[in-house]
C-alpha cells in the first residue's frame, strides 16, 4: 500500500488549513456562495438535499484496517454512524454539518486520507479492480499506475477546472473488473504481440449519464513509459475543445463523437509529440519504486498445511457457511488463501451503507484475517483479499456477527443502488425503497442461486451514478408530472462485452418495479437454454419476448 512521504503529508495538512480558512470565511459572510462553492467542491463537498455531503477519497479502492476505523469515528463523531460506499470506490457522508467538515478533514488527514478532487470538474479519483494483486487472470498488477496517476493528477494547474468532471480506470486483467470501457479514459494492461513487453491499450470517450457511450480504442499499445505523456495530451485536446456553453455535452464522449475518433486521435498525437520525450516519461525505476508499494504479503507466514481438509470438514459441517463460501468467496492467486467479498447488502439496509459498528468490525476482521487491508469495489461491496483458508470459518463467524454475511454477491439482490432522492438534490425519484422492495419481494435465496447471476443496477436520475445503463437490468428513477416512474432496461454490462441495455418499453410505476422484474425472471426461466445466464438469454432472444410479458 503506498504510503505518503513527507510532501504528500504536507500538501494534505495545508489544504487543510486552507479549506478552514475558506470555510470560516463564508460562514462569517466575508465570502459568498457563488466565491464558496467552487471551493467545497474542490474538497469533495456538496450541498446535499438535507446536509452537506462529504465524499472521501480512497484511492483505487484499498483501505488500511486504520483508515476504515478512522472513518467509523468520523460516521459516529461528526454524521449519524452511517457512511456510504460509492461506484467510484469512495465513501460518503451524508449528515455533516458545515462548521465541522475541516475538523473531518483534519482527522482524515490524520491517516493519510483527504476528499481532493471527489468533487468538480477535475480529474476524479481514478478506480481499479477490486481483486488487483490478487487475480489469477491478472497480467500484472494496475494499482502501482493508479498511484502515479493519482500523483500526477492531483492538484494538476492545467486540469484543476475542465469542462467537465473526468474519469478514469485500469484494469491488468482481460476480465474487465473495472468497467474501463465507460470511462472518460479507460486503461487496461495489455502484452505487445511480437515483442510480449507490457504496456497499455487507451480507451476514450466512454461514459454514462445523459448520454451513454462505450469507450472507443485510440491506441492499441502504449508503451509503459510514455503512460503519462499521453494521457496529458488526451486531457489538453479535451481542455482545450470540449464545451464549455453546455453543461450536459460538456464531456469527453461528446467532442470524441463530434469529431470522429480518426480526428481525435490525430489532435492527440499531434500533442503527444511534444511531450512524449519531455519529463513526463516515466522511467523503469520510477515503476520499480513504486512497485515496491505493492509487493505480495508473506502468504507462507500464515500458510496452514492441513488448511485443505479442514476446511472441508467445516463445509460439511456448515451448510450455512458453505452457502456463504460458494457465493462469496473466490479463487485466489495463491494456493491455500481465498479472496472474500463483503455484501454489504443487507436486505434491511441500503445498498453500500454501513455503519460505524460495521466499519470498525470489519477493520479489526481484516487485522486478523487478512494482512489489515481491504478494498472497496465499484459495486459497493467490501472485498478481503487474502484470507488463508483454514481462517475462512472464524472469519464468517466474525462477519455474521455485523450481519455481513449475507451469501448474496453476484444475485439479483447484490444490486448498485445510489442514494437517489432520500440524499440526493439532483435525483428525481427513490431509490432505496425500490431497493427494499426488491428484497421483500425476492427473499428466497434458493429461487436466486436458480436464477444465476444477474447485476441490477439503479439511479434515480440521468447522472446515472448507479450505472443503470450497463446492468443485466437496469432501473432508472424519472419524475411524471411529480410522481415517480422507472424506466427499465435489459442486456447492459460493464465488463469486457460492455453493452448499453435497450428499454423494454414504457416506464413503470414505483409500486410494480419489483412485479416487473419477476415478471422478467418468469420469462428468463420459462425461455433459458440449459446453463445460459440471464444476460445470454437477452442476447440470444432480444428484448421483444420479454416487453410482450411484461405489457401483453
Amino acid at each position: 500500500m503506498y504510503q505518503y512521504s513527507p510532501e504528500d503529508q504536507c500538501l494534505v495538512n495545508e489544504r487543510v488549513a486552507q479549506f478552514r480558512d475558506q470555510t470560516e470565511r463564508f460562514l462569517a459572510g466575508t465570502l459568498s456562495e457563488d466565491e464558496f462553492r467552487p471551493l467545497r467542491l474542490m474538497n469533495g463537498l456538496y450541498i446535499q438535499r438535507h446536509a452537506p455531503m462529504l465524499r472521501v477519497a480512497v484511492p483505487y479502492g484499498l483501505l488500511s484496517s486504520e483508515q476504515m476505523r478512522m472513518l467509523a469515528h468520523i460516521s459516529r463523531k461528526y454524521d449519524r454512524r452511517y457512511g456510504h460506499l460509492t461506484t467510484r470506490q469512495n465513501m460518503q457522508f451524508n449528515w455533516l454539518a458545515l462548521k465541522d467538515v475541516p475538523d473531518v478533514l483534519a482527522d482524515l488527514a490524520t491517516v493519510e486520507m483527504h476528499s481532493i478532487q471527489t468533487s468538480g470538474n477535475c480529474i476524479r479519483n481514478t478506480s481499479s479492480d477490486q481483486l488487483a494483486g490478487v487475480a489469477k487472470d491478472e497480467l500484472e498488477d494496475p494499482r502501482p499506475y493508479c498511484e502515479m496517476i493519482r500523483q500526477w493528477s492531483t492538484l494538476h494547474p492545467e486540469f484543476s477546472f475542465l469542462p467537465r468532471k473526468f474519469k478514469i480506470a485500469v484494469s491488468g486483467s482481460e476480465n474487465d473488473r473495472a468497467a474501463t470501457q465507460v470511462h472518460d479514459i479507460g486503461i487496461q494492461l495489455v502484452e505487445h504481440a511480437e515483442t510480449k513487453q507490457v504496456g497499455f491499450k487507451i480507451l476514450v470517450g466512454g461514459g454514462l449519464g445523459r448520454t451513454p457511450v462505450i469507450g472507443k480504442v485510440i491506441k492499441d499499445y502504449l508503451p509503459k513509459k510514455y503512460l503519462l505523456s499521453y494521457l496529458e495530451a488526451i486531457l489538453r485536446i479535451y481542455n482545450l475543445a470540449g464545451r464549455r456553453d453546455n453543461k450536459y455535452k460538456a464531456r469527453i464522449k461528446i467532442l470524441v463523437n463530434s469529431l470522429g475518433i480518426e480526428e481525435f486521435t490525430r489532435l492527440v498525437e499531434e500533442e503527444w509529440l511534444h511531450l512524449r520525450e519531455g519529463s513526463l516519461m516515466i522511467e523503469d525505476a520510477s515503476i520499480n519504486e513504486m512497485q515496491k508499494y505493492f509487493q505480495p504479503f508473506d502468504y507462507a507466514k500464515y500458510r496452514d498445511e492441513s488448511s485443505a481438509s479442514s476446511l472441508a470438514e467445516k463445509l460439511e459441517a456448515s451448510p450455512a457457511f458453505a452457502i456463504w463460501y460458494r457465493q462469496n468467496t473466490q479463487e485466489h492467486k495463491i494456493p491455500g488463501y481465498r479472496v472474500v467479498t463483503i455484501s454489504v447488502k443487507a436486505p434491511e439496509e441500503a445498498p453500500g451503507d454501513m455503519t460505524d459498528a460495521q466499519m470498525d468490525g470489519v477493520a479489526q476482521l481484516a487485522d486478523d484475517y487478512s494482512f489489515s487491508r481491504m478494498r472497496v469495489t465499484h459495486e459497493q461491496n467490501l472485498v478481503l483479499a487474502d484470507v488463508p483458508e483454514h481462517k475462512l470459518h472464524a472469519l464468517w463467524k466474525g462477519l455474521l456477527s455485523f450481519d455481513l454475511a449475507t451469501p448474496n454477491v453476484g444475485t439479483l439482490t447484490d444490486m448498485i443502488c445510489c442514494p437517489g432522492l432520500d440524499f440526493c438534490s439532483l435525483a428525481n425519484a427513490s431509490s432505496i425503497p425500490i431497493a427494499r422492495q426488491i428484497n421483500d419481494q425476492f427473499d428466497d435465496l434458493d429461487y436466486l442461486y436458480d436464477i444465476g447471476e444477474i447485476k441490477v443496477k439503479m439511479s434515480g436520475c440521468m447522472n446515472a451514478c448507479g450505472h443503470h445503463h450497463v446492468g443485466h437490468i437496469g432501473i432508472l428513477g424519472v419524475d411524471k408530472k411529480g410522481e415517480e416512474w422507472y424506466q427499465i432496461t435489459i442486456g447492459g454490462s460493464a465488463e469486457e462485452d460492455a453493452a448499453l441495455g435497450k428499454i423494454i418499453g414504457p416506464s413503470v410505476a414505483k409500486e410494480n418495479v419489483a412485479e416487473t422484474i419477476a415478471t422478467l425472471l418468469t420469462t428468463y426461466v420459462d425461455l433459458r437454454e440449459e446453463q445460459e445466464t440471464f444476460l445470454q438469454s437477452v442476447r440470444r432472444l432480444g428484448v421483444a419476448p420479454f416487453k410482450e410479458a411484461v405489457y401483453g
